[in-house]
């Protein structure tokens, strides 16, 4: 069974249709590559996996279970919302750290605050925190980090903030990674070693889902591309397939006008 189902999702804003009949699965260990145009709707429906939006229509499923249904009143309720956000780990453009919290602190702070809700968090609050902590080390050394623990974000490269955010998103050891173009604010020479980092993640079979306009990583990353335009997915498939290969003419003039750009 599929990681992810997602089937006919719609989304509207006011009059403009966003995403149309958006539908694809996603297997555990799998990397899925969203291309397009700016303006497609391609962070608009992580926005909707991630439930910062709220679909007008579709379902969204993890491991089976409907965490979003149209038709379903019962899944749409806003207390419910913190909860299913756990299932996806989400990385965006801008690094979003908290600037008075050090690298190891912005790691630490989401597991911390959901440590609260244990009902044996008063009782075992030091070794939580020692667990939470060590994991956290764990992250920041995996993403090449360890001495940079005690940095303030003021203190990172941007490339070291946004590997921060990867690592606070792994902390909350979601069901899926989302990535929204994670390289876009930074220098082309910082852009390299978040992409490594992702390739790392892959090659470690993690469950991702990235948003890029870097068509070699995805070519030579991802399991699947597809490619949206206007809201719609115009052609999914096998990653090489799809970006040296394209059935669709608008998929080939997509990857003809980056090319030359």
């Amino acid at each position: 069974m599929a990681v992810l189902q997602v089937q006919n999702i719609e989304k509207h804003f006011g009059k403009v249709q966003v995403l149309q009949d958006i539908s694809f699965d996603l297997e555990e260990g799998q990397t899925l590559a969203i291309i397009g145009s700016s303006g497609s709707g391609k962070t608009t429906l992580l926005r909707c996996l991630n439930f910062l939006e709220t679909p007008d229509g579709g379902k969204i499923s993890v491991h089976g279970e409907t965490l979003f249904d149209a038709g379903d009143p019962a899944t749409q309720r806003e207390k419910e919302v913190r909860k299913k956000r756990l299932h996806f780990g989400m990385v965006f453009q801008s690094f979003n750290l908290f600037p008075q919290y050090t690298a190891l602190k912005n790691v630490m702070l989401a597991r911390e605050l959901l440590a609260k809700n244990s009902p044996d968090y008063k009782s075992r609050k030091k070794e939580i925190t020692a667990e939470i902590e060590t994991q956290a080390r764990q992250l920041l050394q995996q993403m090449g980090l360890a001495e940079r623990a005690d940095h303030y974000p003021h203190q990172l490269s941007g490339g070291q903030q946004q590997r921060v955010a990867i690592a606070r998103a792994l902390a909350m050891k979601p069901d899926i990674m989302c990535f929204d173009e994670p390289t876009s604010a930074l220098d082309p020479e910082l852009t390299g070693e978040v992409l490594k980092v992702i390739r790392s993640l892959a090659e470690q079979k993690t469950t991702m889902i990235i948003v890029t306009h870097e068509m070699a990583f995805a070519r030579d990353v991802a399991d699947q591309v597809i490619f949206m335009d206007n809201g719609v997915i115009v052609e999914q498939g096998n990653a090489k397939d799809v970006i040296e290969n394209p059935k669709e003419e608008r998929t080939r003039r997509f990857l003809s006008r980056y090319a030359n750009s």
